[in-house]
């Protein structure tokens, strides 16, 4: 039955189903929106912890040595640990927690939540009982119930031979005989810091009124920075207490009454007394009440910090596990990207020929008013004024056109020749011997391309033949000189 409840609650904690059924996987996702900010605390609980004491450092001030025993750094001192005073009190909470069982006076463990939270789960069933949580119980049954509970026997409590009164004062007994509070040592000072942060007038003076946004933030924060056993019963009582203070016109447990009951024991630290601490009583005990009234915000972690986490594993590929990686590479996602860019590119275009339409339509206006306005000094300064902007700019002026490209040279037989007679100076280089260039033919088409072109100069019958001439021989000298090379060769 304990094994049982475990699974139970760790499952209600977790609350993170990953579907590997075929069949399912159209059904919606259930997706815990603190998933990177649990992993985070569990694979580099350090960075985790710098990250979120950073952040409450900005909401509440902390000196050096209050800071330090926030991070674990050094020991807490707490009020009324050097004082010499040894009550009865003091004495006889001593000697309690000297009684160590296997829950009651032991650390706070896996297994001490799980027989626990049968009393949890049986007070929220029996939440009308009047006075709940202040009238004591039977002690000889507490003492059966809690002998059962320290041996790990099953305990059937709906059998009816235990009384709610029973159990919730059994409750009380658990959280008491920790050797520490449930809210630990080193929270004791960040608590009574959030129990002074007040709103701030137009003038920028502190008042009397709560800021309530404040002290969510900063609780949200510090409770991420519990140990996770503290962190789970935590969530489970508060929320009990929340129950309870909602049905308070039939049991007569308020808020503030139930904080009442509960502060000593999750919040004060451990032997001490009411002297020991003065006036820091009312600030604990209406801190207790504060996060009883707002138990269902306290446990979800702040926007940014889901944000830093999220971006600590999925904006770095080097701590990317597969399992991210599927859900980024998802389909949908990969055809939502180019879709969302084309979005975004035509918005921007939208905006951009808005804005130029804008300004133009402004520039008009303007210049026509400048334009109708009577002549004189300042007139004419204005007008001077649009001449000494681009042409661009000035209202109805002309697009300047861009120069006309530039003719590629044609490097063809027929273009060497008209370069030759309209006299454009053309530098022919010598190849080598060696080389063995493709004779170019002079044809009939490039002579009456020539006559049709029409230059300045016109071509003389004998000047051309000359020229084909001049070709004709060129090739037989190369021909003679392939001849030649062919005979050594051989």
């Amino acid at each position: 039955m304990p094994l049982q409840k475990l699974s139970a609650l760790i499952d209600a904690i977790c609350n993170f189903v990953i579907c590997n059924d075929s069949s399912l996987r159209s059904q919606p996702i259930i997706f815990n929106p603190d998933f990177f900010v649990e992993k985070l605390r569990h694979e580099k609980p350090e960075v985790f912890t710098e990250l979120v004491v950073s952040n409450i450092t900005r909401l509440i001030d902390l000196p050096g040595a209050e800071l330090a025993q926030l991070m674990g750094e050094e020991d807490p001192k707490l009020p009324g640990a050097n004082s010499t005073a040894s009550g009865f009190f003091r004495s006889l909470m001593s000697l309690k927690r000297k009684e160590k069982g296997v829950v009651f006076g032991s650390p706070l463990t896996e297994e001490g939540i799980a027989q626990v939270s049968q009393l949890i789960e049986y007070l929220h069933k029996n939440l009308r009982a009047e006075g709940l949580f202040r009238v004591p119980g039977n002690s000889i049954r507490q003492q059966i119930l809690k002998d059962a509970l320290n041996s790990g026997t099953d305990i059937d409590l709906d059998s009816g031979e235990f009384h709610s009164n029973d159990v919730a004062t059994l409750l009380k007994m658990f959280l008491g005989e920790l050797p520490e509070p449930l809210l630990t040592h080193k929270h004791f000072h960040a608590h009574l810091k959030i129990a002074d942060l007040t709103l701030f007038d137009e003038k920028g003076n502190k008042t009397s009124t709560p800021d309530k946004e404040r002290q969510i933030e900063a609780l949200q924060l510090l409770f991420l920075i519990l140990p996770a056993p503290n962190r789970s019963l935590l969530k489970l009582l508060l929320d009990l207490l929340y129950q309870t203070a909602k049905k308070q016109d039939k049991n007569k447990m308020s808020a503030h009454n139930l904080a009442l009951m509960f502060a000593p024991h999750i919040l004060w630290p451990r032997n001490v007394t009411a002297n020991d601490l003065q006036e820091n009583i009312t600030k604990l005990n209406n801190g207790v009440t504060f996060m009883i009234k707002h138990s269902q915000k306290l446990f979800k972690a702040p926007a940014y910090i889901r944000e830093c986490a999220r971006l600590h594993y999925l904006g770095s590929r080097a701590h990317t596990s597969k399992d991210d990686l599927d859900l980024l590479t998802s389909p949908s996602s990969k055809e939502l990207q180019p879709l969302k860019s084309q979005k975004r590119s035509r918005l921007d275009t939208c905006h951009q020929e808005e804005t130029q339409q804008r300004t133009e339509e402004a520039l008009k206006e303007l210049f026509r008013h400048v334009h109708n306005m009577p002549d004189s000094a300042k007139k004419k300064k204005l007008i001077r004024q649009f001449n000494k902007h681009s042409t661009a700019l000035t209202p109805g002026s002309d697009v300047p056109t861009s120069p006309a490209p530039r003719r590629t040279r044609s490097r063809s037989f027929s273009g060497l020749i008209k370069r030759k007679v309209l006299g454009t100076p053309v530098v022919l280089e010598r190849k080598s011997r060696d080389a063995t260039p493709e004779p170019e033919r002079v044809s009939k088409e490039n002579v009456h391309l020539l006559q049709k072109c029409g230059s300045p100069a016109h071509m003389s019958q004998a000047k051309l033949k000359s020229l084909e001439g001049q070709k004709e021989e060129s090739c037989r000298r190369m021909r003679a000189h392939l001849l030649s090379k062919d005979s050594s060769s051989l």
